[in-house]
């Protein structure tokens, strides 16, 4: 038995209302709050860049404070209740070298405490990098002091705080992810718009030049071009070298999926009409046949951020991109390369952990983006 239209139920009826009434960024919100994994992908990756904003905040040491005698300290284990109250310690660390290896040794001291404070004092630091100096931090011990120190994810070999520096590091390896697409969307966006609007020989040349680049390898390209980096260019000028290396060949993809949506898109009736009114070329392409495919173009920019991110903690990683006293992920698994101090202190490592939790957050965000992109799917 058919169901008239004025008896369905007013709840359903309104959503129905709704969804042909709405915008299409509103449907692609709907569909992506629906998308649980997407979501919590979301909220990881906020949590990074505050991290990147406020790296300085996060960290518990200097950085870059070296000490010999806290050369390769495990992670302190964090104990989260002093009995019944919720006050987070860890105990105190006493270090000892063994007299047969002279290898320094550190073993938890069961009779003393060290309470962790938030909000505490610690070094001094400029808020976001450039405005007012301060010393407050997250978290620290309650006496800051030479033997009472914590170190929630160990030492490196110099004594300095892997913490730290991974929460400095966040930085550098989070923000060049978003510059490198920039310069990849604006790069993909204007040729591959133009190459698919314009057509004939200038498609031709655009299209040859994007099969040239994804024909060299990629590994290959990356280093020889990272070789062509002076070594003794300033932190500011490798950091920016870095990323024009590495957006180099990311824009080439980008711009093969635009000008397959202007090749089926130039022809429509409301891109000969702008032509007809005598609209320009740039803003034909740029306010009219761009903004019709734009969700699909935020999705394929949030998959592309990971691979910027891989390709600098790789260059980096071989001593090819960024180099100490930046920090960066890639700058600090080159810690890791010696497999002694990879045996010795396994928590080097740690940084491989921080990237693949990126990667894997930016993944399953592109994905929900993706999906929800098509706001009318039924999947």
């Amino acid at each position: 038995m058919a169901t008239r239209p004025d008896a369905l139920p007013l709840a359903t009826t309104s959503e129905v209302e709704r969804q042909f009434i709405a915008s299409q960024w509103q449907l692609m919100w709907w569909r992506f709050r629906r998308h649980r994994l997407g979501l919590i992908a979301t909220a990881a990756i906020a949590g990074f860049y505050v991290i990147a904003l406020f790296s300085e905040f996060f960290a518990i040491h200097d950085p870059v404070q070296t000490d010999s005698k806290r050369t390769f300290v495990p992670p302190q284990r964090v104990h989260f209740f002093d009995g019944f109250r919720p006050h987070p310690w860890v105990y105190q660390i006493n270090a000892s070298r063994n007299p047969e290896t002279a290898v320094m040794e550190f073993e938890e001291d069961k009779s003393q405490k060290i309470f962790i404070n938030f909000f505490t004092q610690g070094h001094e630091y400029k808020f976001l990098g450039m405005f007012w100096e301060t010393n407050i931090h997250l978290m620290g011990v309650e006496v800051e002091g030479k033997h009472k120190t914590f170190y929630p994810l160990g030492t490196d070999r110099m004594g300095r705080d892997m913490w730290s520096r991974i929460m400095y590091g966040t930085r550098i390896s989070m923000s060049i992810g978003l510059v490198g697409v920039a310069i990849s969307l604006v790069l993909g966006l204007l040729l591959g718009g133009i190459s698919g609007y314009t057509g004939g020989w200038v498609d031709v040349l655009i299209q040859r030049l994007i099969e040239f680049i994804r024909s060299m390898p990629t590994i290959p390209l990356w280093l020889a071009l990272g070789a062509a980096v002076p070594v003794d260019w300033s932190v500011v000028k490798t950091y920016f070298a870095i990323v024009v290396i590495i957006s180099f060949i990311g824009w080439t993809g980008l711009a093969r999926q635009v000008r397959g949506r202007f090749l089926s898109m130039r022809e429509e009736d409301f891109v000969i009409a702008a032509r007809l009114y005598g609209t320009g070329r740039l803003r034909i392409i740029f306010r009219h046949m761009l903004p019709s495919f734009m969700s699909h173009i935020i999705a394929t920019t949030t998959l592309a951020i990971p691979a910027i991110i891989i390709a600098e903690t790789s260059l980096s990683f071989l001593g090819l991109g960024l180099r100490p006293p930046v920090m960066s992920w890639g700058v600090l698994l080159k810690e890791a390369q010696n497999l002694q101090s990879v045996s010795q202190a396994p928590w080097l490592l740690l940084p491989a952990v921080v990237v693949i939790v990126a990667i894997l957050a930016f993944n399953f965000m592109g994905d929900g983006l993706r999906d929800a992109a098509d706001p009318y799917s039924t999947h």
